[in-house]
């Protein structure tokens, strides 16, 4: 498939705003449960969230680049009930709307308890907007994921590990980033979450790995005999009927050398998984906030190189036939 840059930086910048926001959720999870210090740094809580939105927008933003009428965006929610576009165009929205109000109630100091859990534990109203906010989170999660692992003809994609790396790498990437705003913000959490991101990067790395490994055995239901209605075992195409590229040369086919693929996988692994572990198990030890912050950057540079390969591994049926321009 022709990797579409627009999709490329709404995939990666949401994800990664959601995954930031849940690194926030999961630090006051602990803290309220008592599985470690009570935080009273309510900035570091309003402050990420408002880089959430932002993430999230910019993502949200970039989608209209790749609309033929950006104008017309509005109806793409209309097929809800059959599209997972359509979902997710209800979902990010929801999302970013749901992640604002835990926002602004950290910001607004709504933290007094609304009522108490049987095992003494307070529950305000920044905890259920931010469970409310999870709820959406992992609904956006699942609907970007399945635009693409619903698609049974593209063998690569139609896959559960397809929406599992989208939810693991985005979530990576938000812990990470987690990590360095809460060294910036001097917060103490930077051990917490410098732990987490390596354990979500992990994981992530080894789902991805797993999901380089079953596209690499595929074998394609379809042939150029199935291709083209022709029964015979020696067939070999010249032409595709005309001197220049088409529609179908253009968005189904990425253009470039095998040699160059292959090579974005090594560079994806090295600057989404190798190097960021290195420097997060630097941070368990450093207090300084730009170690994690030169980890995020390199990571969502290596995030936009996996999401070109994702694009990019996906082999559309119609190559079979439009193998060569002339």
């Amino acid at each position: 498939m022709h990797p579409a840059f627009s999709v490329i930086f709404l995939t990666t910048l949401i994800g990664a705003g959601q995954g930031l926001f849940l690194a926030l959720f999961t630090g006051q999870i602990f803290s309220q449960f008592k599985l470690m210090p009570e935080q009273h740094n309510e900035s570091f809580f309003y402050i990420g969230s408002l880089i959430a939105i932002i993430l999230l927008s910019i993502g949200l933003f970039s989608s209209f680049f790749h609309l033929g009428h950006p104008e017309r965006a509005w109806r793409s929610a209309a097929k809800w009930k059959t599209s997972w576009l359509s979902r997710e165009v209800i979902a990010l929205p929801a999302t970013m709307v749901a992640i604002a109000a835990y926002g602004l109630a950290h910001y607004l100091g709504f933290t007094t308890p609304l009522f108490t859990m049987p095992g003494g534990t307070g529950v305000d109203a920044t905890l259920l907007l931010g469970l409310a906010a999870t709820i959406a989170t992992y609904a956006l999660f699942v609907c970007t994921g399945m635009i693409y692992g619903c698609i049974k003809f593209l063998q690569e994609w139609h896959s559960p590990l397809t929406v599992i790396n989208f939810i693991l790498l985005g979530t990576a990437s938000g812990f990470t980033l987690a990590t360095a705003l809460s060294a910036y913000l001097n917060t103490g959490l930077v051990h917490f979450y410098a732990s987490w991101a390596i354990f979500f990067t992990l994981l992530a790395f080894i789902f991805r790995l797993a999901s380089l490994r079953r596209n690499s055995r595929i074998k394609p239901k379809s042939d150029l005999r199935s291709a083209i209605g022709v029964n015979h075992k020696n067939i070999k195409q010249m032409a595709q009927g005309s001197m220049g590229g088409s529609f179908n040369t253009r968005e189904y086919f990425h253009g470039a050398k095998a040699s160059f693929v292959k090579s974005i996988k090594y560079v994806f692994i090295l600057l989404v998984f190798v190097i960021p572990l290195i420097l997060l198990l630097l941070s368990l030890n450093v207090s300084t906030y730009y170690i994690p912050a030169i980890a995020i950057g390199i990571q969502y540079l290596g995030l936009l190189a996996e999401r070109w390969y994702f694009f990019a591994d996906a082999n559309h049926p119609q190559n079979l036939y439009y193998q060569q321009i002339g």
